[in-house]
This record gives C-alpha cells, structure tokens and sequence, in this order.
C-alpha cells in the first residue's frame, strides 16, 4: 500500500505537468477549431528560457531560491507568450480562412521549425541543471522499511498547478477577455457583429496557453532536473492525447485528461513495464473514445445550420 501511495504522488505531480500543457491545446481547439501541434515545442522552448534564465540569476550572484523562482516564471512566461504571439501571428492567422487542412501543416511545419531551432541554438545534448528546490517529508514508513516521500518539488509542482487552474478559471468566467472566449468558441461571426474583436481574442488565447505552457517547463525542469530540444514532442504527444482523453475543448477536461495520463504512465510502470507505459496510456485512450467519442467530459459537437 506504501509503494501504491508513492506512484499515486508521483502520478499526479506528472499529470499535473501534462495538464497545463494540454489545456494550450483545449483552448486553442475550443476557439479556432485547430489543434496548434506546436504547442509541445513552446512547452520546450519555456523549459530553456527557464534554464537560461535561471543560469544568468545565479551568475550575476543572486541566491535567494524563492526570488530566482520567481524572476525565473516570469521571464519564461513573457517570453514564451511572446513566441505563442508571434507564431499566431505568422503561421496561423494567414491560414485561417484556408482549406481545413492548411493550419494542421503549418502547425505542423512551425514544430519542425522550433525543435531545430533550439537544437540548433542550444545543442543536441541534454542540459541538466543541480537540484534548485531541495528536501522534503516522509508521510509513511511501513514495516518493511519503504517510506512514502513527498518532495518539497512535488509540493511546488502541484500547487503552483492548483493556483494557475483557479486564476485561469477566473479569468475564462469573470473577466472581458474570458467572456470574449466564450463568445468566439460559440460563433466568431456573430461575437464580431457584436463588438468582440476576434483577431486579439485569438491572439490572447495562443498568448496564455504559452505562458501555461511555460510554467509546464519551468517545473518540468524543476522536477526532473534537464531539459532538451526534444522534450517537447514526447511531452506533446502525451498532452494533446490528454486533451483528447479529457474532452477537447473542455478545460476541466483537460486537467482531468492530464491527471489520468500521469497515473496509468506512472502505475504502469511501477507494476508491469517501463517499456509499454506510452502503449497503456494509448489503449486506454482508444477504449474511453469507443464509449465515449467526446471524451470524459466533452460535449457534442452541435452543427451550425
């Protein structure tokens, strides 16, 4: 039961990285209709400005962990919704009235772009960085001597998680912008006629799922230690396959999408293979869509006549 407590942890801390990266995915489906298969790669990109960043601090003698940790998620974030923005504004926006097909390949095109451009830029070898947050508490030590830890990165992780999903949820219900969203998700048409401007909704939306996005780097890269240019299809994957599991288009979808994907990688690797973790994720993806087509919590898509 120990050794089920320890997975379960370290289970929902990973789910809860797949989840913040899947809600850019969810958000951007549920406005445009478009899965932004680059989004795997600005999840990347934020990991090495996080590290970049979090090297030049420390060089310049700053050594105040809480201080670096957040100039570190502010700086990754400004940045990366910079690179959300401008891919928007380059490979998307152009394309957006083309044949359906059109925006896949150039999101497509665009992941290419940036998984060689940072492996260009940054190298092909694996950056690893000594651990920042240390220590931790033991919860449980059973008789045979395992005990269940919970690390102090782990306590960072997921409620920096629970923090961002809470102010995100405020902003989609409470504020202009989010009421904007909602608007454009329903019918972008009829939200221009009513004084909505579509273009900056959009804009917007690619902005905050890259800062998400970010902040899904910055504690991939607190909980794991390294970062490298191809993090991010893997990591992608997994998260669009989330999104997916959750109900794309649906945001609680997609944090409850990413939850379960870190649990069955996690238990399944704790109890049967390493090897075939990414297959028992997918399995169970393909048996939830047979009963369930929209997903856990999606909803029908309703044709507009």
């Amino acid at each position: 039961m120990d050794y089920f407590a320890q997975q379960l942890i370290n289970g929902l801390v990973l789910g809860s990285i797949y989840g913040l990266i899947a809600i850019g995915y969810t958000m951007v489906y549920g406005i445009v209709g478009m899965i932004n298969f680059a989004h795997g790669d600005i999840f990347m990109i934020g990991g090495f400005i996080a590290l970049i960043t979090f090297l030049i601090l420390v060089s310049i003698g700053l050594s105040f962990v809480p201080v670096i940790l957040l100039i570190v998620l502010l700086v990754s974030m400004a940045v990366t919704a910079l690179y959300g923005w401008t891919i928007e504004r380059i490979a998307y926006r152009p394309l957006r009235h083309s044949f359906r097909l059109a925006p896949m390949l150039s999101a497509i095109g665009m992941s290419f772009v940036l998984s060689n451009y940072s492996q260009v830029a940054q190298g092909a070898r694996v950056k690893p960085v000594p651990p920042i947050i240390t220590g931790g508490y033991t919860l449980h030590e059973g008789p045979s001597g395992f005990a269940v830890q919970l690390s102090n990165v782990q306590i960072v992780v997921v409620v920096t998680t629970v923090l961002l999903l809470g102010v995100f949820t405020w902003l989609v219900a409470k504020t202009r912008l989010g009421r904007d969203m909602r608007a454009c998700e329903q019918d972008q048409t009829m939200a221009a006629l009513l004084g909505v401007d579509v273009d900056r909704t959009i804009s917007m939306t690619f902005v905050i799922g890259a800062a998400l996005a970010a902040v899904a780097g910055m504690m991939y890269l607190l909980y794991y230690g390294l970062v490298d240019f191809f993090m991010g299809f893997v990591a992608g994957i997994k998260a669009f396959t989330a999104a997916v599991l959750g109900g794309i288009g649906s945001l609680p979808g997609a944090m409850l999408g990413g939850l379960l994907i870190g649990l069955i990688e996690t238990l399944w690797a704790a109890y049967f293979s390493t090897e075939y973790k990414d297959v028992a994720a997918f399995a169970i993806l393909i048996v939830v869509l047979i009963f369930l087509p929209t997903g856990l919590l999606g909803r029908p898509e309703v044709e507009k006549v």
